[in-house]
């Protein structure tokens, strides 16, 4: 493991991860993929272990941890071949709970945040709307103030953990007028009446509850509010330097994952009297590869590092999950490909692979929305800077 980043205490939490992983998560991974139901008794063990708090303030049982162990949480939820277990983690503790964190008051810490990393509860991040997609600024739920409350009506899609969440993590026009200068975040009890969600099938990520939740005359305490009024726009954008980081960190450990496979494959593999990883075509494919992950890893690692210093990295972690997404996807496209016909069969782990990795370039901002971001800050001189 690279020692520019990673010690020895990290290396050991990583072995400790691994071994609970492989103990209480792989053996239900077939079973949540085919029911498309995460066992709620898992949060809780997570939480025992520490690991839903490694990024947070030990003033809520955190443990406050640099953002590299983030990286090893990232990278082994990757490993065990679930992106829809992956997801829900850390859409979980690096989405839901980084609102709580940045923007939530101590009520509303002591309420969610604490219990969110004991495993308690469970959280969901709402902004995608069904017409809105990558146009955060055009969403149409809106929260109309009423004495000292708030009525949210409107509605929101692809959310992870959107059914099966304790709270939702909610942004919603207070000042429609006003654009995108007119949003606000909120936090949302799931038995709250009016609030309601429907399961999504997809392609991939089948172990998590991706859900299209609607609002209806959904009546909450003012104090609900997190952070300032109006202000919500910015605290999104805050926080998109994280989430992207994020996906390209599980971009290159998958990518990793099907190559590590793929070579061990290859060299069990006989044709022709030789094992196939002895084929010039196939084992000039891989080094290919292999090299296009590693840079991949090794940028993300230096973004992470910039992150952990308190550098704001919007346009670096952008490039992040840009490249690592389609690296990742060509990646295992051909190591399914180097697998024959067992590439294809749903007893090997590549078309699962294959199929969760697609939600790569789409998910947390398309790679076309992504690019105008980077041509802007290229091409046209735009300074992104964060919220004060």
């Amino acid at each position: 493991m690279n020692s520019m980043y990673f010690t020895e205490e990290h290396n050991l939490f990583r072995e400790s991860l691994k071994d609970f992983l492989k103990k209480e998560v792989v053996p239900h991974i077939e079973e949540w993929e085919k029911t498309g139901n995460i066992d709620k008794s898992i949060w809780k063990k997570f939480g025992d272990m520490g690991f839903l708090g490694i990024s947070y303030p030990e003033t809520y049982g955190g443990l406050n941890l640099d953002t590299f162990y983030m990286i090893i949480l990232l990278e082994e939820l990757q490993k065990i071949n679930s992106g829809g277990f992956a997801a829900a983690v850390w859409a979980h503790v690096y989405l839901a709970m980084t609102h709580l964190n940045a923007e939530g008051d101590e009520t509303i810490k002591q309420n969610y945040l604490a219990p969110s990393i004991s495993g308690d509860k469970l959280g969901c991040l709402c902004i995608t709307e069904p017409f809105g997609g990558s146009d955060v600024a055009g969403m149409r739920t809106t929260a109309v103030k009423d004495d000292d409350s708030y009525i949210i009506n409107g509605s929101k899609t692809f959310i992870t953990n959107g059914v099966y969440s304790d709270y939702l993590v909610v942004a919603a026009k207070t000042t429609p007028e006003l654009g995108n200068k007119g949003i606000s975040i909120f936090v949302i009890d799931r038995e709250t009446p009016g609030v309601s969600a429907t399961k999504l099938d997809k392609l991939g990520w089948r172990a998590s509850d991706t859900g299209e939740i609607a609002f209806d005359n959904v009546k909450i305490p003012a104090s609900n509010l997190m952070g300032e009024e109006n202000k919500g726009f910015s605290y999104i954008v805050q926080h998109f330097s994280l989430e992207r980081l994020i996906m390209g960190v599980n971009a290159h450990a998958r990518a990793e994952y099907a190559l590590e496979y793929a070579q061990q494959y290859m060299a069990e593999r006989t044709a022709f009297g030789k094992t196939i990883d002895n084929f010039q075509a196939l084992r000039h494919k891989l080094s290919d590869l292999y090299t296009d992950m590693e840079v991949c890893k090794e940028f993300n690692y230096s973004v992470a590092y910039r992150l952990n210093k308190g550098q704001y990295v919007v346009k670096e972690a952008t490039m992040s999950k840009l490249k690592s997404t389609q690296m990742a996807d060509d990646v295992i496209y051909h190591c399914l490909q180097f697998l024959g016909g067992y590439g294809y069969m749903e007893e090997y782990p590549m078309a699962r692979l294959l199929r969760d990795s697609r939600l790569g370039p789409i998910g947390g901002g398309t790679s076309e929305i992504l690019r105008e971001i980077l041509a802007k800050i290229i091409i046209d001189g735009k300074e992104y800077k964060p919220t004060t």
